[in-house]
């Protein structure tokens, strides 16, 4: 029973902070209209949940971390043959991968790169399992009700839908083209493509900090009288509970820069925990109380929020400095080259990962402090 309250304490922690930032990237990017096609809660793979516009929410078999798909982040230069490949399977609706060359006078290669490109965009929908022939499909286009207002009030024909699959008309490849390119990542100035990769940290930290100003200020805390003993209950001001909050975020800022120091990278890693340990708080913490329970889930949100600061792909430091080196030089970093980034980082969190659940086990499993 021990265990199983430790697991639905970790989920409910794990997967509420994975959500909050998550979501912080799915606004950002929905804010600056950039197509976002899955908002995921859990690794990638099977999954349960619901679509709702252009966006699948669900849960992952393993609801542990977690994923925003913002279309158009893969690296590298554009494939050449996007706008005709786009246009041939629109007129087609469902095809393959020689129907597109054919069509598009280019070789089988070609449109296979073009056309998984356009899958990442989400501007078409991929292969299943159960297509024998790696089939392509225009998506399924249902009008909103605001773009339905809106044409009936223009006075304007009733809004098609289509249907998965459905052939539909082309008349004009290049604004097709360009109404599917801008709702890409890619295609936004470098502050918007900033500011989409640090919402989800930006939400993090504000969430530690309204949790502080909650605690500290409406809430209060309670400490002994230095003269009575007595416990009384302290209301700090808000602004006092945000210089806390800041106090607090440089401790983490302090703790995470001690990797990348020699002399204190040992000791840094020895004092982290991993999901062992965060479990197992988090099931003390929350039978303590609320509050408790509250200022633990802020305190992981803090660190979670500055880990993924960390200049190392994938995580969104490692992308938001890519974006930067891209920026300074105006060359554009390849997926080859962003692949090879993201397996060294992966390896090195696992490498961490593995020391540090090792620490866990021996200190809460085994008892060896």
């Amino acid at each position: 029973m021990d265990f199983l309250i430790m697991l639905v304490c970790a989920v409910i922690t794990i997967g509420f902070l994975v959500f909050i930032h998550e979501g912080g990237h799915y606004l950002a990017a929905r804010a600056f209209g950039v197509r976002v096609t899955e908002f995921m809660l859990g690794l990638p793979g099977p999954s349960v949940g619901f679509t709702k516009g252009e966006t699948r929410f669900g849960v992952t078999a393993v609801p542990l971390g977690g994923y925003a798909k913002v279309c158009g982040m893969e690296a590298g230069p554009l494939q050449p043959h996007l706008q005709e490949v786009l246009a041939a399977l629109y007129r087609r609706g469902t095809a393959n991968m020689e129907d597109v060359a054919r069509d598009c006078g280019i070789s089988d290669d070609e449109a296979y790169e073009a056309l998984e490109e356009l899958v990442e965009w989400g501007s078409i929908m991929g292969p299943t399992k159960q297509d024998e022939f790696n089939t392509y499909r225009a998506p399924r286009v249902v009008p909103s009700k605001r773009a339905v207002r809106k044409a009936e009030a223009a006075g304007a024909p009733a809004l098609p839908i289509y249907e998965l699959g459905e052939p539909r008309p082309v008349h004009d490849e290049r604004v097709l083209y360009e109404s599917e390119y801008h709702q890409q990542y890619r295609s936004l100035p470098f502050w918007k493509r900033s500011v989409i990769l640090l919402a989800g940290i930006a939400t993090n930290l504000l969430f530690a900090m309204l949790v502080f100003v909650l605690v500290f200020s409406v809430i209060g805390f309670q400490v002994a009288h230095p003269e009575t003993g007595e416990i009384v209950t302290i209301h700090a001001s808000v602004l006092q509970a945000i210089q806390a909050g800041f106090a607090y975020i440089g401790m983490v800022v302090q703790a995470v820069a001690g990797l990348f120091n020699p002399a204190t990278a040992a000791q840094t890693v020895s004092d982290s925990t991993s999901i062992v340990g965060i479990a197992v708080m988090s099931k003390d913490y929350f039978q303590a109380g609320l509050i408790e329970a509250l200022e633990f889930m802020a305190m992981i949100s803090v660190s979670l929020g500055i880990m993924n600061l960390l200049p190392i792909p994938p995580l969104d430091g490692g992308r938001f400095v890519v974006e930067i080196f891209q920026k300074g030089t105006r060359k554009t970093v390849s997926q080859k080259a962003m692949n090879y980034m993201s397996m060294a980082g992966m390896a090195l969190f696992l490498g961490f990962f593995v020391i540090m659940l090792n620490q866990d086990i021996q200190r809460f499993v085994f008892g060896n402090w």
